[in-house]
C-alpha cells in the first residue's frame, strides 16, 4: 500500500528544511526567504491543499507561495518528494540535520561547526565539544560549550522518549481505524497514552474480535504502520510512520476486553494497589483476562464474581466508583474512590468558554489578530487573550509600549466591530510581560494598567540558584497587576529542563497574592506539570489552560492541557477559562480590585 500524500505540514517542513539547507550553503539570503515565506504559506493555508494544487492557478494566489513554490508544491503531492531539496541534501552529511535540534544552534553556527571543525553529526559534534575545539570558535566560548554538553547528554537520556503532543494524532487516527474495521468489536488506547503522560516510551492499543488473524493482518497494512518489529496471534508490535514510535496492539475476546483494558492502562502502581484490594476485600485474584475466585489472606473462601462487562462494572464490583484513566498514578485515586462521590468530576474540552495567552504577528506569531479570533470562533470559544511578547524578547520582536497599546487600540476597535455585527466574541488585550533578573517587570505599572490582563513569564537568565529564581518570581507575583504566571519551570519537553524553583513555594505565593498559575497547553511544554496541580488547587490557585498559540493551529493544543488539567485532578471550577462571557472580566479584575 502508498503512504498517503505529504500533509501541509509535511510540504512545510520541507520548505524549512531547504531554507536551513541553503543557509548552510551560504545562499543568496533572498533565496533562503523565498523558502522559509513558502513555508509559512503552506502552514497558514486555510483550504484543501490536494483540491487547490489540482486547480490551475490556485495555489499561485495564496500570499506568498508565487509560481515557483507552487510548482514545488505539486511536485510533492504528485511524487510524494521535492526533487532540488533531495539533491540538496545529497550535498550534506545525512546526520546534519540532527544538529538543528539542539537548543541553541542555528544555521549560522551549524555552518561554522561543519566547515571549520567537520561537524556532520551529533557525534561528531560531542566528540569536537569535548576536545575543547568548540570552544575555541570564534562565536562560541565555553560556555556555549558547555550548554552543547548538557543538550546533548539530555538527548541521549530521552532517546528512546516521545512527547504526547508528537504521537497523539497518529496515536487516535490508529484507534478510528480500527474502530471502522467490520471485525472489531471494541477497541481503545490504553497505556501510558491513556492516562495522557506527558512523555511517552511507545503506545499501546487493545481490541475485543472474534477473527484474531484477520484484525492483525489488516492492522499491519494500515498507511501509518511503517514497520513490523515482532507478530504472534494475539499482539503485533510495529513502528509508526511519521514519529518512529513503538505500537503495541493486544487483541482479545469480548468477555477479556475490561480486564485487558484496565491491566494495559496500567499505571503499574495502580494495578498493584487494586490488586491488593481485591485480595484483601473480595479474595479475588485478578490478571490481565479475567478475575478469579481466589482466598482472602485470612483463608476464608473469595466472593463469587459479578458479571463484568466494563471497566465501570470492574470498579463496581471492587466496591469502587469508576476511576478515569487520568487519575490512575496510585496518587489517592484509589482512597477517593471507595468514598461515592468523591473523586473530582474532571475538567473537559467543552467546558473551556475561552483562553488567554496567544501570539500574533506583532511580535513572534504567524497569524493577524483578526486571524486568531476567527480560529478560536471556530473552534466554538467565546473570547481570546492576546499576549504577545514584551520589549526584552528581542529575538521574538517584542512589543514596545508604544505598539503594544496600538495594539490594544486595534483591538478595542475589533470588538466594537464584533458588537456592531453582534458576534458574542471578545478580544482580551494582554502581554506577555518579560520577568527581568531581579524580579522586576518589562513595562512599569502604569502601562500595563491599561491591559485586560498580563501574563509574566522568565525568558532569560535561567541559571541563577533555586532560592533567587524563586524569589524573583515571587516579587513578580505581588505586582497586582500581574493576573497569570506563564510556563512556571520554563521546560521544554525532551529538550531543556525546567530552571530550579521552589514550585510549592511559588503555589503558595500564588494563593496569598490571588495569581493565577497558567498550564501551558503548548505540546512541547506542558507546564505547570500535572503532578503540582492537585496542590495548588487544595490550596485555591486558580490554573488558565493557555495554548501559548503562535498560530491559529497552536489553539488546538488546549486538548493536550486539557488532558493535563484531568492529570492533575482539576474541575471545571478550578479553570478560570471555563468562565463565559459576564464572569471572565470580573475575574481578570479580581486581583487589582482587591489591590
Amino acid at each position: 500500500m502508498n503512504p498517503p500524500p505529504p500533509s501541509k505540514d509535511d510540504i512545510a517542513e520541507i520548505f524549512e528544511s531547504t531554507a536551513q539547507l541553503l543557509e548552510l550553503k551560504g545562499e543568496n539570503p533572498f533565496k533562503v526567504r523565498a523558502y522559509q515565506n513558502a513555508a509559512r504559506a503552506v502552514e497558514l493555508f486555510s483550504g484543501d491543499l490536494v483540491a487547490a494544487a489540482a486547480t490551475p492557478g490556485v495555489l499561485e494566489e495564496i500570499p506568498g507561495l508565487g509560481k515557483h513554490s507552487a510548482a514545488h508544491v505539486r511536485e510533492l503531492l504528485e511524487t510524494g518528494q521535492f526533487a532540488f531539496f533531495e539533491k540538496l541534501r545529497a550535498e550534506f552529511p545525512a546526520g546534519i540535520f540532527e544538529l538543528f535540534t539542539l537548543p541553541g544552534l542555528g544555521p549560522k553556527k551549524i555552518k561554522a561547526l561543519h566547515e571549520q571543525l567537520g561537524v556532520s553529526d551529533l557525534a561528531t559534534l560531542e566528540a569536537a565539544t569535548q576536545a575543547g575545539r568548540v570552544a575555541a570558535l570564534a562565536g562560541f566560548g565555553k560556555k556555549t560549550a558547555d550548554n552543547l554538553l548538557k543538550a546533548l547528554a539530555n538527548r541521549r537520556q530521552n532517546a528512546s522518549l516521545f512527547r504526547l503532543g508528537d504521537v497523539a494524532a497518529g496515536g487516535r487516527a490508529l484507534v478510528e481505524a480500527l474502530r471502522a474495521h467490520p471485525a472489531v468489536g471494541q477497541v481503545s488506547e490504553a497505556g501510558s497514552f491513556r492516562r495522557r503522560k506527558e512523555v511517552l516510551h511507545d503506545l499501546d492499543l487493545v481490541l475485543s474480535t472474534k477473527e484474531p488473524a484477520s484484525v492483525i493482518e489488516d492492522f499491519v497494512k494500515l498507511p501509518e504502520v511503517a514497520e513490523v518489529l515482532a507478530r504472534g496471534s494475539t499482539k503485533v508490535s510495529v513502528r509508526l510512520r511519521g514519529s518512529g514510535i513503538a505500537c503495541d496492539l493486544r487483541v482479545v475476546s469480548d468477555v477479556e476486553y475490561p480486564f485487558a483494558l484496565h491491566h494495559f492502562t496500567g499505571s503499574k502502581e495502580h494495578n498493584i494497589a487494586l490488586r491488593n484490594r481485591a485480595l484483601q476485600t473480595r479474595g479475588w485474584s485478578i490478571n490481565d483476562y479475567r478475575i478469579t475466585p481466589a482466598q482472602r489472606p485470612n483463608g476464608t473462601p473469595g466472593d463469587p464474581v459479578p458479571a463484568i462487562h466494563d471497566e465501570h462494572d470492574f470498579y463496581r464490583a471492587l466496591g469502587l466508583d469508576f476511576i478515569p484513566p487520568e487519575l490512575r498514578e496510585n496518587n489517592g485515586e484509589i482512597e477517593a474512590a471507595a468514598i461515592p462521590g468523591a473523586l473530582p468530576a474532571l475538567v473537559q474540552l467543552e467546558n473551556l468558554r475561552g483562553t488567554f495567552h496567544c501570539h500574533t504577528h506583532a511580535s513572534d506569531g504567524r497569524n493577524s489578530l483578526e486571524e486568531m479570533a476567527g480560529g478560536a470562533r471556530a473552534l466554538g470559544l467565546q473570547y481570546l487573550g492576546i499576549a504577545d511578547h514584551s520589549k526584552s524578547s528581542f529575538q521574538a520582536n517584542g512589543l514596545d509600549a508604544g505598539r503594544l497599546l496600538a495594539q490594544r487600540a486595534e483591538i478595542d476597535a475589533l470588538n466594537a466591530r464584533y458588537r456592531h455585527e453582534g458576534v458574542d466574541f471578545r478580544l482580551f488585550s494582554g502581554v506577555e510581560c518579560d520577568l527581568l533578573k531581579d524580579g522586576s517587570l518589562d513595562f512599569p505599572d502604569d502601562v500595563l494598567a491599561q491591559l485586560d490582563y498580563v501574563v509574566v513569564s522568565v525568558h532569560n537568565a535561567f541559571t541563577l540558584p533555586e532560592a533567587e529564581m524563586t524569589a524573583r518570581i515571587i516579587r513578580a507575583l505581588e505586582n497586582p497587576h500581574v493576573t497569570m504566571l506563564g510556563h512556571l519551570t520554563g521546560r521544554l519537553l525532551l529538550s531543556r529542563e525546567g530552571y530550579a524553583v521552589d514550585v510549592p513555594a511559588v503555589i503558595d505565593a500564588a494563593a496569598r497574592t490571588d495569581t493565577i498559575i497558567e498550564l501551558n497547553a503548548n505540546a512541547r511544554r506542558l507546564d505547570m506539570d500535572w503532578r503540582w496541580w492537585k496542590r495548588a488547587k487544595e490550596r485555591g490557585v486558580k490554573c488558565a489552560i493557555n495554548p501559548d498559540a503562535h498560530r491559529v493551529s497552536g489553539l488546538q493544543d488546549l486538548w493536550f492541557g486539557v488532558a493535563q488539567a484531568r492529570k492533575g485532578w482539576l474541575e471545571r471550577a478550578d479553570v478560570v477559562n471555563c468562565l463565559p462571557l459576564g464572569k471572565i472580566e470580573k475575574a481578570l479584575r479580581a486581583k487589582r480590585e482587591r489591590a
